[in-house]
């Protein structure tokens, strides 16, 4: 088994940490994301290569601040320090941080002092991305400047006798014009890392790693149809073959056709035998009347494993649960000590605190764009793995309010529509995820001669990487006029929609 170099990042609360992450993760070394107060035995047990300490919305100097535990420094690991976590680093070896009389907000140039190490391959006048009111005011000559901002302002720094670096920039925004390079500098020429992160290298690790935790044990495995659960299945069903038991739940909260659509997916493109489980009524009256999203997700999470567990009873030696857990799951969820709860994904923060199984989660230290590369690289189809997310709770995230089945009918003919004009018109493949939501709203029309009185349908499309951030599609007019007029038309109880032009931040992709 190889081991994988790793670098952690230690998060101060910038809005870019998980950027950082990503950006690690495309030069082929594994990141993972920790909270700023983390221990030093959890540091040592993670046994990464070097640290990173992202950037933050406080002032190092005031009294709320957060702090940087010196015993950090004495682990003798590669530092590099990201705007806040420059100045914090700085600050730790008794340089002075101050209110500067100029702000440095957006895309500026620097100067390179030295173009040794961080810098090498990067011209002398390069454009970085800024985004401070704070800066080093005195320092002692224990640090060598190695870039000024065109302002006079210390732009980079490294300590003269130990591997610490610090950049007032942000090297992780796309902005930065050799922001990849300097990480790559970093990464390869500072800290010695080695681009193992592959697919491949990954896919292989895996495999082992279930053989080793399973056994001679079965394993029970959630498979939705979307392209999580999709390349799960296939990596389970490569490591142990006939030990994986598949199942599939008809929550009753599934789009137009999905049932059959699914299930033939998977037969036909991964050659699975699937057990179809119909636990509609179950999962509908107990969301009868709930209008809170997170209960809503508690409910669905309990229900899953209570739904696999009965089904388990079908086969012998049963242990595990395996799902598609992704790593935007676990920080959104607040798993990621790190993170604030955003919302509980279903398999996540979701989960009963006791059940009789031990988890499985192949994926849950990858992003989207990466599970979609692994499912390549397994053969999974392309047809699964370019589908659209769709998350486990189902259409219950996206009637928002109260579930209903006269509301599940609305919605479900409404993206019915939305999704195949998308994929008639060629812009379904333009678009990382698509979908209707029911607002529980009710708006005055007109059809014929007549004054209606019915539901409001808004329309989701989003382009993104990995679903940590996501930007509103740019839909064609006649498009969007067309997917209006026959949900309009068509769908019994509709006379608006309405298209969302929100980005992630700050909303969310899904509605709750």
């Amino acid at each position: 088994m190889k081991d994988f170099d790793k670098i952690l990042v230690l998060d101060y609360g910038s809005q870019y940490t998980q950027l950082i992450a990503r950006r690690i993760r495309d030069l082929n070394v594994f990141s993972e994301i920790c909270p700023h107060d983390i221990s030093i035995d959890r540091i040592r047990e993670i046994n990464p290569n070097a640290i990173i300490l992202s950037g933050g919305p406080m002032s190092v100097y005031s009294d709320s601040a957060y702090e940087l535990d010196l015993k950090i420094i004495d682990l003798g690991l590669p530092i590099l320090g990201i705007c806040y976590g420059m100045q914090l680093l700085m600050k730790s070896f008794e340089a002075e941080v101050v209110s500067s009389d100029v702000r440095e907000y957006g895309q500026m140039k620097i100067d390179v002092l030295d173009d040794s190490n961080l810098f090498q391959g990067i011209d002398s006048n390069t454009s970085v991305w800024m985004s401070h009111g704070d800066k080093i005011g005195s320092y002692d000559s224990q640090w060598i400047s190695l870039a000024n901002s065109k302002n006079g302002i210390l732009a980079a720094v490294k300590h003269k006798t130990q591997n610490i670096y610090g950049v007032q920039f942000h090297p992780e925004v796309n902005h930065t014009d050799k922001g990849e390079k300097i990480l790559a500098n970093f990464l390869y020429n500072i800290a010695n890392c080695r681009p193992l992160w592959t697919s491949e290298n990954f896919i292989d690790n895996t495999i082992q790693s279930i053989r080793a935790q399973v056994g001679n044990k079965n394993v029970i495995c959630g498979i939705s149809g979307g392209v999580d659960s999709s390349v799960m299945g296939a990596l389970i069903n490569k490591a142990i073959g006939e030990q994986g038991k598949f199942v599939f739940v008809n929550h009753g909260l599934l789009r137009k056709g999905e049932e059959e659509d699914v299930m033939e997916s998977l037969h036909k493109g991964l050659g699975m035998n699937i057990e179809c489980v119909n636990a509609r009524d179950v999962f509908l009256k107990e969301l009868a009347g709930c209008q809170d999203p997170e209960q809503k997700r508690k409910i669905i999470g309990r229900l899953f494993i209570e739904t696999f567990e009965e089904a388990s009873k079908k086969f012998e030696n049963i242990d595990f649960l395996a799902q598609g857990t992704l790593y935007p799951d676990v920080i959104e969820s607040g798993g990621s000590d790190s993170s604030v709860t955003i919302k509980s994904h279903h398999n996540v923060g979701g989960l009963p605190e006791k059940m009789n199984f031990k988890l499985i989660e192949p994926l849950r230290d990858l992003f989207k764009d990466e599970v979609r590369e692994v499912g390549r690289k397994l053969g999974v189809p392309d047809f699964l793995v370019d589908r659209h997310p769709f998350p486990g709770p189902g259409l219950a995230v996206r009637v928002i309010g109260e579930i209903t089945e006269e509301r599940l009918r609305v919605l479900k003919e409404a993206d019915d529509i939305y999704i195949k004009t998308l994929v008639k018109m060629k812009e379904y493949n333009n678009i990382w995820q698509a979908f209707a939501v029911l607002v529980p709203i009710k708006t005055v029309g007109v059809m014929g001669d007549g004054r209606t009185y019915e539901n409001l349908v808004a329309l989701r499309a989003v382009t993104s990487k990995d679903g940590m951030t996501a930007d509103w599609y740019r839909m064609p007019d006649e498009v969007l006029q067309k997917i209006s007029s026959e949900i309009v038309n068509n769908v019994k109880g509709v006379n608006r929609v309405v298209y969302d032009v929100t980005s992630k931040p700050p909303g969310t992709i899904e509605w709750e």
